[in-house]
């Protein structure tokens, strides 16, 4: 689709949408699909969800925006109910995940700082995505997304994704390191979920050595993995946690949170934002909360998305280009043994929508209001394309 007055920044698919509704989503000439990815994992409650609507409809008609110079009542309400949720103590409203990204990557750099550590150093993963500011670029392991935006920022250190062992070796040859940063299951690196007991072990090692521990649930948070946070079913407490989309529903809001040590790093001057945690971005995220917990949405992610794990494990488990089948609640990863892009057009001919990632990943990121009929849906249309995909991709 040929956009001109837009920068070429995107691969649109040859699609528009004009309205949602639920789980659906309706394009410009009438077509119905079912939503499988519901925004990049944004809007878990599904679309035009009359919560959210009526929510952001009453806050526009009062009161959009005033900034942080003033105290904003809405922001404290949120503050409170996502400490909540979460067991953190403080938190910082940003407009994104990115920017809740930087924002605890501040934190660490200032922890350092207190400890007197003059160039403190982070530890990042292999195959993480933190964002596309340059900061949270560096911290990401995508050399396609970090080519031609040399020089990347210093200050961080990187470790394989779920080796404890590798950490430890860290530890010992490295006084500089202060934080470890880390998606309790990588999204944009193909869905890659950590060893059992992994995060665990890691809680103790930052404890020995007084590292803070940064969990990025940008994805998983809010209920997507069938909890409020992933960490809350892994037997570990973070320093700092941040989230983002699923948190407005469409609404652009990020939250950068912190307990214990890493609580009252932050003070007046250290860091700040425009339109972070504005009156009509907490309105929408306090009806996702008020929504999330009034509809039981964690019980119906997790029994969903157990179902279509077991229902894809039956149907192609078996295939030889079917390496595995993993994830946690709705957020759910298919990884092939062949690159798979043409899955995403071959499901959207047929009205499902899809995504992949790491060229071999088909990634599903349903909405949580999923029902077992959406699921049988999006069962009998990605089973016989990924079935049919070694044929496909050898013609």
């Amino acid at each position: 689709m040929t956009q001109p007055a837009l920068m070429n920044t995107y691969g649109r698919l040859p699609v528009a949408f004009q309205r949602g509704d639920g789980v659906r989503l309706y394009d410009t000439n009438g077509k119905t699909y079912l939503d499988c990815i519901s925004g990049l994992g944004v809007c878990s409650l599904g679309h035009a969800h009359p919560a959210v609507t009526d929510a952001i409809s009453a806050q526009a008609a009062n009161l959009l925006h005033t900034s942080n110079l003033y105290s904003i009542p809405l922001q404290q309400e949120l503050a409170e109910a996502v400490c909540r949720v979460s067991g953190m103590e403080r938190v910082f409203f940003g407009n994104s995940g990115a920017e809740a990204n930087e924002a605890a990557i501040k934190l660490a750099r200032l922890y350092g700082h207190s400890k007197d550590i003059k160039a403190p150093q982070i530890i990042v993963m292999e195959n993480a995505f933190h964002g596309r500011t340059m900061a949270t670029l560096t911290a990401s392991s995508n050399r396609k997304i970090q080519a031609g935006f040399e020089p990347l920022v210093s200050g961080f250190s990187r470790a394989p994704f779920g080796d404890i062992k590798a950490l430890r070796k860290f530890s010992r040859f490295n006084s500089k390191i202060v934080a470890v940063m880390l998606e309790p299951i990588q999204g944009e690196g193909g869905v890659n979920v950590l060893p059992e007991n992994y995060l665990k072990e890691l809680r103790e090692l930052c404890d020995e050595r007084d590292w803070l521990l940064i969990l990025d649930e940008v994805q998983t948070g809010n209920a997507r993995t069938g909890s409020w946070y992933a960490y809350q079913q892994l037997e570990c407490v973070p320093d700092i946690v941040t989230t983002a989309k699923g948190l407005g529903n469409g609404v652009p809001i990020g939250a950068c949170m912190a307990r214990g040590k890493a609580a009252d790093l932050f003070q007046p001057g250290n860091h700040g934002t425009t339109f972070g945690g504005n009156p009509l971005a907490c309105a929408a995220a306090l009806a996702v909360i008020n929504t999330i917990e009034q509809e039981d949405i964690c019980t119906n992610a997790l029994k969903q998305g157990a179902y279509i794990r077991n229902r894809l494990k039956g149907r192609i488990g078996s295939f030889k280009h079917v390496k595995e089948i993993r994830g946690l609640g709705l957020m759910i990863g298919i990884e092939l043994t062949l690159p798979c892009k043409q899955l995403v057009t071959q499901a959207l001919e047929q009205g499902v929508l899809i995504n992949v990632t790491a060229d071999n990943v088909v990634r599903l990121l349903p909405p949580l209001i999923f029902s077992r009929d959406n699921a049988d849906q999006l069962l009998d249309v990605l089973c016989p394309l990924i079935e049919a995909l070694p044929a496909s991709a050898a013609a």
